[in-house]
């Protein structure tokens, strides 16, 4: 059976990319700090209990599971964000930005580079509509997805000739709890935002394309942009 690697799968976007997956007939190993909330039942889901942050660990169960499966799709799609002044960050949070958003996709692939051209392999890359635009609010935040865009980009040129599909998946705000310490959230009609299956969908799309032809980069917006701010007492 193949298997694929997916991060921050114990909810939102990464739970429905692992769906997905499942449905598509693979083995997947779920990397997430707390299952215990959205646990998915099925006999080829495979929970990994991971601080993504604590890099000895993380690598070691990658490799781990490389020795012993078939690792045909990575799905880097753990993020962290924070929001605000830039000034007002603290170094810890610059610091969980910049590894789980780039530095952990960049070990994963490293670690994985050779099983995915062996197995003309599919590297998804979960950044942000952020990684295209001026962010005020989020400069730190938006500078590892592009960051994150960039190496994606980047590595598919390198890795094309091998058969190794890069995929790059933009999405805009998107209704999941990834903004819940933030002093804004989506709007409340469902214009506003994307929901996490439409992501996983557009995996789905990508996955069933004939082999030869890649979709290397989409986009994913809401019809209409919204942005609502939350009451200070609600932070």
């Amino acid at each position: 059976m193949k298997s694929a690697i997916v991060t921050g799968a114990s909810s939102g976007i990464g739970l429905e990319i692992s769906r997905v997956l499942l449905n598509n007939n693979y083995k997947v190993f779920g990397f997430g700090r707390d299952f215990n909330k959205n646990r998915i039942e099925h006999p080829n889901f495979c929970p990994v209990h991971c601080d993504l942050t604590d890099i000895s660990d993380l690598c070691g169960s990658v490799k781990e599971i490389s020795s012993k499966e078939e690792i045909y799709i990575l799905a880097n799609n753990a993020g962290a964000g924070y929001f605000g002044p830039h000034e007002e960050l603290n170094q810890q949070k610059i610091h969980n930005m910049v590894v789980t958003n780039l530095e952990v996709p960049m070990l994963l692939t490293q670690l994985l580079l050779r099983d995915l051209k062996k197995n003309s392999g599919f590297i998804f890359n979960i950044s942000s509509i952020t990684a295209k635009k001026s962010n005020t609010h989020g400069c730190a935040y938006g500078a590892t997805k592009a960051g994150l865009s960039s190496f994606s980009h980047s590595l598919f040129d390198e890795v094309r000739k091998y058969g190794v599909k890069v995929v790059t998946i933009h999405p805009d705000m998107t209704k999941t709890d990834f903004y819940r310490n933030a002093d804004f959230s989506e709007g409340d009609m469902s214009d506003t935002y994307i929901k996490p299956q439409e992501v996983a969908d557009a995996v789905d799309f990508i996955l069933k394309q004939r082999e030869g032809m890649v979709i290397s980069d989409i986009t994913l917006q809401p019809q209409r942009h919204q942005i609502k701010r939350k009451e200070r007492n609600n932070l």
